[in-house]
């Protein structure tokens, strides 16, 4: 049987797409395909160099376009290109297809915030953005500014910053792009600042709790950072993209996973290999470069503590005992912020150290006092205590309270000086040394993570407690009224 086509096709009239037209269509689609065609705007005299990275942040940025991630957390390294893939290219990206979008962006800095969004403006009236895709939408001629631009379909980019710049408008979308300043990682308020701004101005910006979403983007410099805290309240898929592999850490609803698979491979060896991440180790130091290249805040392995150097016993030989301490750090706030600890340490022949118990909790000033003299009573009048003594009045006061409360041991206060890392410098070289035994009770593995994530830690106060007995059981020599 034959089958006679009656239309003819005449193909001489057949009009294949234009390569432009391919890019244009593979641009829309693709968020990956749109920065690279995009690059020459920011980066005119910069070759653009493509990393696997790049492929996940933006698949999960494409994932929060549309709608199916709420909650995002990015932890990279710095000179990743994080800043233009999410702060600079996105945006423009999303206006092509949803230009009612609308985007509040902050920054530890004002200057970055306005830097970002200058990019992100340069682009949208590139000729290259104009002849593509400006039919969609145009800027509105009176909100055209670098702090804050408008398009006739109602969208809009403002920036923000956690400096104190404060604005009562709101967004679909939330980006924070590095919301800490990395020369403040060691000032507990700076850190508490950005805290308080995210818990009790940035969060509640979403124009819609519903569908609007939230970016945080950052690399990591403390336990305490904001990354830290969110993670705490849960709720956040994190991409997590170390400069070194150290196994999957990626935690997403996409079920993405990091592709290394050797240990120490490099995130982006075409701009940073070996050498280059070396040297950054190297002049970082052991802390910055655990958090900014490894989203780690504390070191692995330990950091200032060698950790795997304590020496776990089920038992303390009290017949080699010659002195015994217990030093108290304190805080007064019942069920949050700061611990009181105190930590009850043997000095024994040959000059090794036994960690016998802590004691540790959120305590009000009256339960804590009691706990204190409960302590005393247990751990007998042969063992010398010390109160660590604030500065200021109300750290003499506070430290007088105690030494009332105790009468009857002996018990002096600890009027302390420098930083919390100084004093318990000579503490870690023994523990390092393998001098340090520590008692197999329930609470050790609260007080080795302390030790292990060490000063850059949440809490820091089971180390200083330990530090402390430690310089006075040291000291004794010296110490005669003891």
């Amino acid at each position: 049987m034959h089958y006679q086509n009656n239309a003819a096709i005449d193909l001489s009239k057949l009009r294949l797409p234009t390569i432009d037209e391919i890019d244009k269509s593979l641009a829309e689609d693709s968020l990956k395909e749109f920065i690279k065609q995009a690059w020459h705007v920011v980066e005119p005299s910069t070759t653009y160099i493509h990393g696997w990275h790049i492929d996940a942040i933006c698949e999960h940025l494409e994932a929060v376009s549309n709608g199916e991630i709420k909650r995002l957390l990015i932890c990279i390294p710095p000179r990743c290109m994080k800043s233009l893939c999410v702060s600079v290219f996105w945006p423009c990206w999303q206006w092509i297809k949803k230009p009612a979008t609308r985007f509040l962006f902050a920054s530890y800095a004002h200057s970055v915030s306005i830097r970002d969004n200058v990019k992100c403006r340069r682009i949208i009236q590139s000729n290259w953005y104009q002849d593509n895709w400006m039919e969609n939408y145009k800027f509105t001629s009176d909100q055209n500014e670098k702090l804050r631009y408008e398009n006739d379909k109602t969208g809009y980019r403002l920036a923000t910053s956690v400096d104190g710049v404060a604005t009562a408008e709101g967004g679909d979308f939330l980006i924070v792009d590095d919301p800490h300043n990395v020369k403040e990682s060691l000032s507990p308020v700076k850190l508490e600042n950005v805290i308080t701004w995210w818990d009790e101005s940035m969060q509640t910006r979403l124009n819609d709790a519903k569908t609007g979403a939230i970016v945080i983007i950052m690399q990591r410099i403390h336990e305490r950072d904001l990354a830290g805290h969110v993670l705490e309240q849960g709720n956040y898929d994190m991409l997590c993209l170390p400069a070194r592999y150290e196994g999957n850490r990626c935690n997403t609803s996409l079920g993405y996973i990091d592709r290394r698979a050797q240990d120490g491979e490099l995130l982006w060896p075409e701009r940073f290999g070996e050498k280059e991440i070396a040297d950054l180790e190297k002049s970082m130091g052991i802390y910055a470069a655990a958090g900014q290249l490894q989203q780690r805040p504390s070191p692995r392995g330990g950091g200032m503590f060698k950790v795997e150097r304590f020496n776990i016993v089920n038992a303390i030989p009290e017949q080699r005992i010659i002195s015994k301490m217990r030093y108290w750090d304190k805080a007064g706030t019942e069920g949050g912020g700061a611990y009181t600890a105190g930590v009850l340490m043997y000095k024994a022949k040959e000059n090794q150290f036994y960690i016998a118990d802590v004691e540790r909790g959120q305590w009000s000033a009256g339960k804590r006092e009691e706990k204190i003299k409960q302590s005393a009573e247990i751990d007998g009048k042969e063992t010398k205590i010390w109160i660590e003594q604030e500065p200021g009045s109300g750290g003499k006061e506070s430290a007088e309270s105690t030494i009332r409360n105790l009468a009857g041991f002996i018990v002096r206060a600890d009027k302390v000086t420098g930083s919390k890392e100084v004093r318990a410098e000579p503490y870690s070289v023994q523990v390092e040394a393998g001098n340090v035994y520590v008692l197999n009770k329930p609470w050790i593995k609260d007080f080795i993570s302390e030790h292990e994530s060490f000063p850059m830690g949440k809490f820091r106060d089971q180390v200083d407690a330990a530090g402390g007995a430690f310089n006075k059981l040291t000291a004794l020599k010296t110490v005669r009224s003891l």
